[in-house]
């Protein structure tokens, strides 16, 4: 957990909603000199605070709709903090609760240098992130309705079709497998969907590979040389990190990305632990899908997850082979930021994925 501690004459907290904003100004003193309701309005935000401007910071918290407020303070040079919305529940709350009371607690925490920081994501690599986030959502689906008719199947005792129908050859003889022509218009409706998904997905990741070939061609390139990591896990990796420089250590970049579990102890008495769903999911999920990656094209990793099998157990085994990647990126990027050097790409480690 990271804290604001900057010193201002004006601390603005926002209390944000889709279409109106409750906003409280306090001086470096702690008196509030204004609290209002107001739309969320671009020019209405600007003259509100317009007499406040002079050393002025605000704070909003991490919900669905902070780009606008932080790309609109980034225009006007206006320093902007987002809200870690998870710790900032466990700091500030309390019975009473509405918007007045929220954004005077969010002024309060940040003038008090208590209020805990997340990643205001650059505008700059935002949409291209958020179009890879889309892509995942879109495979989830297709990888629901393929479980669908793998049900089907067993649903009317029929043997299971070879694959797992991830391609076309393997979709194209399922329909005749039943009778029923009504069940047979269902599993047709699920295969036309999933290859609707082909297309989009297919176009969503040539759009966001030509966007990272412009934005961060080296850093994609050496991710890239990871064994294991292929192009959709290494465009993940570039757009979930972003800057591998605000993680002040490998470990603090390991729990960011859900690969290491923290330890909960109270007088000297270890009693678990917990923080397991904090942290980025997708950077996890990429992470577990490099390490299963690995065993299947380095014969290398298998002699190592044995060992580590042998020992722990599988489950155990592939998340240590996960954190171990993990470094690899972590440092990896390191030595990409201090050295931003042109990869030659007939040193590419073969990879996949």
């Amino acid at each position: 957990m990271r804290f604001y501690t900057g010193q201002h004459q004006h601390y603005c907290g926002i209390d944000l909603h889709a279409r109106t904003l409750y906003l409280c100004v306090l001086d470096a003193e702690g008196n509030v000199l204004l609290h209002k309701n107001l739309p969320c309005d671009r020019q209405i935000f600007l003259d509100t605070i317009e007499p406040f401007r002079d050393d002025l910071v605000v704070a909003s918290e991490c919900i669905f709709n902070w780009y606008w407020l932080a790309d609109l303070c980034a225009d006007h040079d206006i320093h902007f903090v987002l809200g870690h919305a998870l710790y900032m529940r466990a700091i500030h709350g309390a019975k009473a609760k509405n918007d007045k009371i929220d954004s005077h607690k969010t002024a309060s925490l940040l003038r008090g240098g208590l209020l805990p920081q997340a990643y205001a994501y650059p505008s700059k690599m935002r949409p291209t992130r958020d179009l890879l986030r889309r892509r995942t959502h879109f495979v989830r689906k297709r990888g629901q309705l393929t479980a669908h008719i793998q049900n089907t199947f067993h649903q009317y005792n029929l043997p299971r079709p070879p694959g797992f129908l991830v391609y076309k050859h393997q979709r194209a003889p399922v329909p005749a497998a039943f009778t029923d022509p009504i069940v047979r218009k269902a599993v047709e409706a699920d295969l036309a969907l999933c290859e609707t998904y082909d297309h989009l997905i297919r176009d969503l990741e040539n759009t966001v590979l030509r966007q990272a070939r412009i934005q961060d061609p080296n850093a994609l390139l050496c991710l890239n040389t990871i064994p294991g990591v292929g192009k959709v896990l290494s465009l993940t990796f570039l757009y979930e990190i972003h800057d591998i420089g605000r993680f002040e250590s490998v470990q603090r970049f390991a729990s960011y990305a859900r690969l290491i579990k923290c330890e909960t102890s109270s007088a000297g008495k270890r009693t678990g632990s917990s923080g397991a769903k904090i942290g980025n999911a997708h950077l996890k999920w990429a992470f577990s899908e490099a390490a299963v990656t690995v065993l299947s094209h380095f014969p290398e990793s298998k002699k190592l997850h044995t060992r580590l099998k042998r020992k722990h157990g599988n489950g155990k085994a592939l998340s240590i082979l996960a954190h171990k990647i993990g470094r690899t990126v972590y440092f990896l990027s390191l030595i990409h930021i201090s050295e931003p050097t042109r990869l030659n790409s007939t040193s590419r480690m073969p990879s996949s994925a």
